[in-house]
C-alpha cells in the first residue's frame, strides 16, 4: 500500500466509514489538534525517563482512541477498539496526587521552561488546552463524547504538574513569574 492516495488532492479527507468532507471542516480541525497533541508527547516521551515515558505512551494510546471516535461520524457503528474509559480519568488524577504529594505548593505563577523535559510538557500542556478548545467548539454538534472532554481538561492539569515534577526530577527549579 502506497503512503500516497491522491484522494485528498481536492481538498477533502475521509472519515471512518468513507465519508469524504473538506479538510477545513471544523472535525479535521479536532482531530489534527489532537494528532499534534500525539506527536508533542512524543517528543515529550523521547526526553523522558522510562517512567514518565511509560505513562505518556499509556496517553498517545488514549489520545488516538479520541482520534478515531472523532473521525467516526455520527450514526456510523463504533470503532472497533476499546472505548476511552473513565478509568483514564481516574489514573490521571491518582498520578497528579502523587506528583503533586512530591511539590511544593504553588504560591506564583510559574512560567513554562526550566528544564528541557519540562519544557516539552509545557509545550504539550499549550497544545493540549488548543485541541480541548477546539473539541468544545464540536461537542454541540453532537460529534465530542463528553468523556473527551474531561479526559483532556484534566490531561492539561496533568501535564501542568508533571512538567513541575520533571523539573523536581532534573533538580532544576520552576521559573517564577515576575509581574
Amino acid at each position: 500500500m502506497k503512503i500516497y492516495t491522491k484522494t485528498g488532492d481536492d481538498g477533502t479527507t475521509g472519515l471512518i466509514g468513507g465519508q469524504r468532507v473538506s479538510k477545513s471542516d471544523a472535525r479535521i480541525e479536532c482531530i489534527g489538534a489532537v494528532d499534534e497533541l500525539n506527536a508533542a508527547i512524543g517528543w515529550a516521551a523521547a526526553g523522558a525517563g522510562a517512567e514518565l515515558a511509560a505513562k505518556l505512551r499509556a496517553i498517545q494510546n488514549e489520545l488516538f482512541i479520541i482520534g478515531a471516535q472523532t473521525a467516526t461520524p455520527q450514526g456510523h457503528p463504533p470503532v472497533s477498539m476499546s472505548p476511552l474509559e473513565e478509568s483514564s480519568i481516574g489514573r490521571l488524577e491518582s498520578q497528579i496526587d502523587a506528583a503533586e504529594a512530591t511539590l511544593q505548593p504553588l504560591a506564583n505563577f510559574i512560567l513554562p521552561g526550566g528544564s528541557e523535559s519540562s519544557a516539552r510538557l509545557h509545550l504539550a500542556r499549550t497544545i493540549c488546552r488548543r485541541a480541548e478548545r477546539t473539541l468544545v467548539g464540536l461537542a454541540p454538534q453532537g460529534a465530542v463524547p463528553k468523556i473527551v472532554l474531561t479526559y483532556l481538561n484534566r490531561l492539561g492539569d496533568w501535564l501542568f504538574v508533571q512538567a513541575r515534577w520533571a523539573n523536581r526530577q532534573n533538580g532544576v527549579q520552576d521559573v517564577l513569574w515576575r509581574g
